[in-house]
Parts: structure tokens; sequence; C-alpha cells
């Protein structure tokens, strides 16, 4: 069995589907520019709009991860997720990331999968807080947010996705999809010689190969193939 990091992503991504399960990232308007909407009372604030297909993906696996909590059943470790593009039917991976069912102390559910069917602010890690993945990618893309919010790696973000920013309608460079799964704990990943791995050291292992396959878009900072 070929080991090459191209082989291996290629398999992970059919064994779990990620094409025929995955969505758009963004909710879109006719003329290709991504929905903004504005959130708070006093501080009012633009953000970029999430697609319902991915909101409705986050609810479902994350659905998963709150039954198995609460009945202490210990069969999924958490979210993985990835924001990707595609190209020729190929998977390209663009950020991979994770979101745990337990907080810093391993006994708590986490708080950014707390209260998740009504409240968005961070929502698996792509909520609209500041500090969560919507909040800060809308600091960059659009106007009159704090420069203090700016942040670099989100401005890497901006610069892979979107034609110019900051904008009152953004326009997307290329197609941006996103894909999650609720974790089992007893699942191969992506070298599936190791057999089943946590989900900590499936991203680490997923970011390591993508870096390797597609060093030139992928967003990750830590965890790269660094050869």
């Amino acid at each position: 069995m070929g080991n090459h990091p191209l082989m291996l992503w290629n398999r992970f991504c059919e064994r779990f589907a990620v094409m025929e399960t995955g969505t758009d990232l963004f909710a879109v308007n006719q003329d290709g520019s991504v929905r903004v909407r504005e959130l708070g009372q006093t501080n009012r604030r633009n953000l970029l709009c999430r697609s319902e297909g991915m909101e409705a993906l986050i609810r479902r696996e994350t659905a998963r991860l709150m039954e198995d909590y609460y009945r202490r059943e210990g069969i999924y470790d958490g979210l993985l997720y990835m924001m990707y593009t595609e190209n020729g039917g190929s998977i390209l991976p663009l950020y991979i990331g994770k979101s745990e069912t337990f907080g810093k102390n391993e006994k708590n559910l986490s708080a950014n999968l707390q209260g998740i069917g009504r409240d968005t602010s961070k929502f698996a890690r792509w909520g609209d807080n500041y500090a969560y993945h919507i909040g800060d990618l809308s600091a960059v893309v659009l106007p009159a947010h704090d420069p203090k919010y700016k942040q670099p790696k989100y401005i890497s973000w901006a610069e892979t996705l979107f034609s110019d920013f900051p904008a009152e309608q953004p326009q997307l460079k290329i197609p941006v999809k996103f894909w999650t799964i609720a974790w089992k704990n007893s699942d191969t990943g992506i070298w599936e010689e190791l057999g089943p791995v946590r989900l900590t050291f499936l991203e680490y292992l997923l970011i390591g190969v993508a870096s390797a396959a597609f060093g030139d878009i992928l967003l990750n900072r830590e965890g790269r193939n660094r050869n």
C-alpha cells in the first residue's frame, strides 16, 4: 500500500466521503459576493454569513457529540473540520482543525459546543465572536472593525479566499467549501497502518500530510511538515 502524501490524502477523503458530504462555507449572493449581516445592539458590526448547509452540518455532527457526552459513552473525541476548495474532482485543503468535546479540565463539555442550537458566538470554533474563525475573518474582510482585531492569520486567509478586502461586498476568488465529522476514537485515521487514532493526533497527522501534498495552499501554521 503506497504512502505517498497525495495517495494518503485522497484515500482519506474518499473513505470519509468529503466531497459528497461537504457544503459551501459561506452564503453567497447571485453576484458571487458573500452575504453580510449585522450583529450587536450597541457596538454593531458586520459579519460574513455562514451558509445554511454549513450550519446544519455542524449542528448535526455536534448532536452526535452531545448525545455521547450525556450518555457518558466516550465514543467520540470531538469534531474534525476542514475548509477546502475543489479542483478537477480533487479536495484541496485550505485549513484543518478540531473542536474537542471536553473543555480544559477534560470533564465538562467544551464552551465551543455549548448551546450550539441557538448560539453562534463560538459555534465549534466557527463563531461570530472575535477569537473565532468567522469573527476574526470578518474583522479583516469587512470595513469598520477595530484594527486590533485584524490578526495576521486571518489576513492570510483573506488573501487566499477573497479578491479584494476590506470590501462592503466581498467577492470570493475560489469556491470555499466546508466539511466536518464527529470523530470516533475507534476510527482509523489518514495513516491506515496506525489503526484507530485519537482526534488530537489525527489533526497533526492530517496537517502534516496535507502540508506535504499541498504546502503552497494550506493555511495552517502549526503542525506543518517542515520539509
